[in-house]
């Protein structure tokens, strides 16, 4: 899936925020910033990315970035003095801390530091939003309704070409502080050799957020980039440059994120930031289908949408104008974006099917005659399956379902309807479609009623001029026959009619004062006696008026004092209210789509809470995983036979469906620990899996370094439907029928994540780079309480094979290969723990086997010295596909000879 189009939002709103800024990118060197170094950009050029095969993907291809400005930059990474003034955090601050790198911040923190220090100084702000979400520590980890302006003349976060601009201007990582020379820890900023542009630490010390989303390069020339239009699926952020935490040989300007997935609710002990200052003229954004000036904003989370239509399952589809393409929101998504489909036909009057997989759209729009087309296509980022409608014209589509059959209501011309004589040569008609094809239209009536048709069939309406109907088959008009248009009625019982006028006379009067036009949203009830409106917001015009497919939720988009179609609103009839879903430069004709849950509800379930394994306040990195496995296991629980656990290790190393004696499913996830696996274990595993034979758990030495409850706590506990299970005994008793779709409809479900990470049974196929030449060292060999908690971890593995053995259940511990360069290094593997150490360990994991017959160990690492080739490789310590195959194939052959 290519996600895009996040970015640019309204001069109206920006202005709210305080005096308009230059933006002809002429900032002087003239101008002081303390703490800043000037960088001459202007007609230059850096390139990123880079055209090496073996590099990951979202670091290809080389893109070239030329500058039109100038900008400072800070010389330091931001300290913790620095952050504390201007956050206002009291914290007394030693002499060597309060010169150390600010971490331990998320992205959004970093942009409110820009966004104060903006204000402190007088200057505009770059960032607005509408709402701020703090976690339990302080940290901000969303903020609803973000919007970056880049041409404001502000304090910001870096772009990544103005990053690398900067940095590789002199770039040394032997002058750095890196694992090689740190001891693990951060330093007090410029403590290091200053870069030929008179910058500190952009090689090492710690990681910085740049302002960009993560999207793909293009192979192509950028003006004024400021990155991806969004961050894709997971909403990811770039980070730049490397740390104490990283090997000299392993960090490069090129790089762009972490270890793990990056979003802007992740912080890290090495991850900090730097500012920049100045605007941006003409920035360009890059997306999927090239480059862009034009950006749609999302203003609504997830959780608003539901707080009004009691679901996340919704979608909305409408058209940007200025591209010309069909774009969409997918609200379920556990990061929102705008996908546009981009191809040669023109699109107008989008509209959702009633099962929200497919969007029919026409090539002419309401009031204007002449020869039109009807298509449908499926509603993906590709709008694949389109199938054109093969009549003379067709215009209008509306989706309806008629006795279980989905048809589609279309008109064969939606010009003009003032003149009755010219209106009738039009006409009505209804085509099934069914499997991907139309069927053989029927007619209806004659004239075109473009705005739809009654639930029970008894009521038609159109409004291109007059607002006519056809009620039981006799032709009216309505609304004292004053000018009237985008006419909709309501796809229930009802059989409203919203529509839009001139100011008229017959409206005023039912206001009870004066209007202009399209100021005001009118409803008509059956019979065309007007029963509600609805006031526009203040200094805008309602356009593009639509019902939905549920009762009293209607959409619009609404034009400003200079024509613009610049927001779309959600409109609750019921108390009048105008929720604002999005801002961009010219937004047309949105559908509304909400998901009707497809089995009867447990009442006795709380629907805010079961199911529910990731909530917009609990995702952090890759935390969204086991969201997915958990659809995975209320799907197969009652069917698993092998159940695989533990960290990304076995997550790309193990293939499930390569093993032959029984059905098998990969749970691993990321984050993960020993205790999790045996949190899982104990309260899903053993008591819900009736047919489990054996559980496979990684063992990752190197890793047990972590503290128990620790990763849990700050990945998972959040998430109600953790909770919401242990409330319940986690469903010993039974497990509720509707378990698994709650699970899939709960916030966060996206069909292309849900596809890649279970369609194989939870095992990813990562692609192949081999071990390397070089290897990554993230922690230090020697940890603080070392014994105690080695022991802790080893207690949690002695407790999952006791546990299983009382189900009669063999447990297979697995201790993956990594890379063969560890042998020549102090550490076990790639988080540390001395070798000698690790000795005596694996030694203590051996003697399970003899204390207990349904253990067996797998050490398929041998510390280092063992046959996993280079091609059989991810990175230092992940298999790729040939490595899983090999290791999946001896998995297999061991599983065969147990009991």
């Amino acid at each position: 899936m290519f996600p895009i189009r996040i970015g640019l939002f309204l001069s109206f709103l920006l202005l709210l925020l305080g005096a308009c800024s230059d933006n002809s990118g002429g900032i002087s060197k003239a101008t002081e910033h303390s703490g800043m170094v000037f960088i001459e950009a202007a007609e230059k050029s850096t390139i990123l990315g880079t055209n090496d095969s073996s590099a990951v993907s979202s670091v290809k291809p080389e893109m070239n970035v030329s500058f039109t400005y100038n900008y400072f930059l800070s010389r330091s990474e931001v300290t913790k003095a620095e952050y504390a003034d201007i956050m206002g955090n009291e914290t007394v601050l030693s002499t060597d801390s309060a010169n150390l790198p600010q971490t331990d911040v998320t992205y959004y923190d970093a942009i409110l530091f820009a966004n104060a220090k903006s204000q402190k100084e007088g200057f505009d702000t770059a960032y607005s939003y509408s709402t701020m979400t703090l976690d339990t520590e302080g940290n901000c980890i969303n903020l609803e309704g973000l919007v970056f302006d880049p041409t404001k003349e502000s304090y910001r976060l870096p772009t990544e070409a103005e990053w690398v601009f900067a940095a590789s201007d002199g770039w040394n990582t032997s002058s750095a502080w890196t694992n090689d020379n740190s001891n693990d820890v951060a330093h007090s900023v410029c403590t290091q050799d200053k870069n030929t542009l008179g910058l500190c630490d952009m090689a090492g010390n710690v990681m910085e957020w740049m302002n960009d989303w993560l999207g793909n390069f293009l192979d192509t020339s950028v003006t004024n980039y400021v990155g991806a239009s969004d961050g894709g699926a997971l909403g990811e952020r770039v980070v730049k440059g490397g740390s104490f935490r990283n090997t000299a040989s392993n960090i490069n300007w090129i790089s762009r994120g972490d270890i793990y997935t990056v979003t802007a609710s992740t912080k890290a002990d090495y991850v900090g930031f730097r500012l920049a200052f100045g605007n941006i003229p003409e920035p360009h954004w890059v997306n999927s289908n090239g480059i862009t000036t034009s950006l749609v904003s999302i203003l609504i989370n997830s959780g608003r949408l539901k707080s009004i239509l009691g679901t996340f399952n919704a979608k909305m589809a409408f058209v940007n104008y200025e591209t010309g393409n069909l774009a969409y929101i997918d609200f379920s998504n556990s990061t929102l974006a705008v996908t546009e489909i981009v191809d040669t036909h023109p699109v107008f009057h989008p509209d959702i099917s009633p099962d929200g997989k497919r969007v029919a759209f026409c090539t002419k729009v309401e009031g204007v005659s002449g020869t039109s087309e009807v298509y449908v296509r499926d509603l993906n980022a590709t709008g694949t399956n389109l199938v054109k409608l093969n009549v003379a014209s067709a215009a209008i589509p509306r989706w309806r379902v008629v006795g279980g059959d989905t048809v589609i209501v279309y008109v064969t011309d939606a010009g003009n309807n003032k003149e009755d004589a010219e209106w009738k040569q039009k006409s009505t008609w209804q085509v099934p479609f069914a499997g991907g094809k139309f069927g053989t239209p029927v007619k209806l009536f004659d004239g075109s009623y473009h705005g739809g048709i009654s639930e029970d069939g008894n009521l038609a309406v159109t409004g291109a001029r007059l607002l006519r109907a056809n009620i039981n088959g006799k032709d009216t008009v309505w609304y004292n026959g004053e000018q009237a248009c985008n006419a909709s009625i309501s796809k229930d019982s009802t059989k409203r009619t919203l529509f839009l006028d001139f100011g008229s006379e017959t409206g005023k009067a039912f206001v009870g004062k004066d209007y202009a036009t399209h100021e005001r949203l009118l409803f008509a009830d059956s019979t065309g006696k007007l029963i509600q409106s609805i006031a526009a917001p203040i200094n805008y015009t309602f356009d593009h008026s639509e019902w939905s497919n549920v009762k009293n939720v209607a959409v619009a988009s609404v034009t400003n004092s200079n024509g613009a179609h610049s927001k779309l609103y959600i409109i609750n009839t019921k108390d009048s209210s105008l929720i604002n879903v999005a801002e961009g430069n010219e937004l047309w004709h949105p559908s509304l789509w909400v998901g009707v849950s497809n089995f009867n509800l447990n009442t006795e379930l709380n629907l805010d809470s079961v199911g529910v394994y990731m909530t917009e306040e609990s995702v952090v990195g890759e935390s969204h995983i086991l969201r997915y496995k958990m659809e995975l296991l209320w799907e197969f629980y009652d069917s698993v036979e092998v159940a695989i656990v533990g960290s990304s290790r076995p997550y790309a190393g193990v293939n499930p469906s390569k093993l032959s004696v029984g059905f098998a499913v990969n749970f691993s996830h990321v984050p993960n620990d020993i205790f999790i696996s045996e949190y899982f274990v104990e309260n899903y595993f053993l008591p819900l899996f009736p047919k489990l034979k054996t559980i496979v758990v990684s063992l990752d030495l190197d890793m047990w370094y972590k503290v128990n409850g620790e990763d849990w706590n700050n990945y998972y506990a959040r998430a109600p439907g953790f909770t919401y299970d242990h409330n319940h005994e986690f469903w010993k008793d039974g497990v509720p029928k509707s378990m698994l779709q709650h699970t899939r409809e709960a916030w966060g479900a996206s069909e292309d994540i849900r596809s890649y990470l279970c369609d194989s049974l939870g095992y990813v196929v990562p692609a192949t780079l081999g071990w390397g030449t070089s290897v990554e060292l993230s922690r230090d060999s020697i940890i603080e309480d070392e014994n105690i908690r080695l022991n802790e971890a080893l207690l949690a593995l002695e407790t999952i094979i006791s546990k299983a053995q009382n189900f009669n259940v063999n447990v297979v511990g697995i201790i993956f290969p990594q890379s063969p360069l560890y042998a020549e290094t102090g550490a076990f593997g790639r988080y540390g723990l001395r070798r000698s150490r690790a000795l005596t360990l694996i030694e203590q994991i051996s003697t399970l086997e003899s204390k207990y017959s349904n253990f067996h160990l797998m050490d398929e690492n041998k510390m280092g010295y063992h046959d996993y080739t280079d091609d059989m490789a991810y990175n230092w310590d992940h298999l790729a596909y040939k490595g899983a195959a090999q290791l999946t194939t001896r998995l297999d052959s061991l599983l065969t000879t147990l009991e």
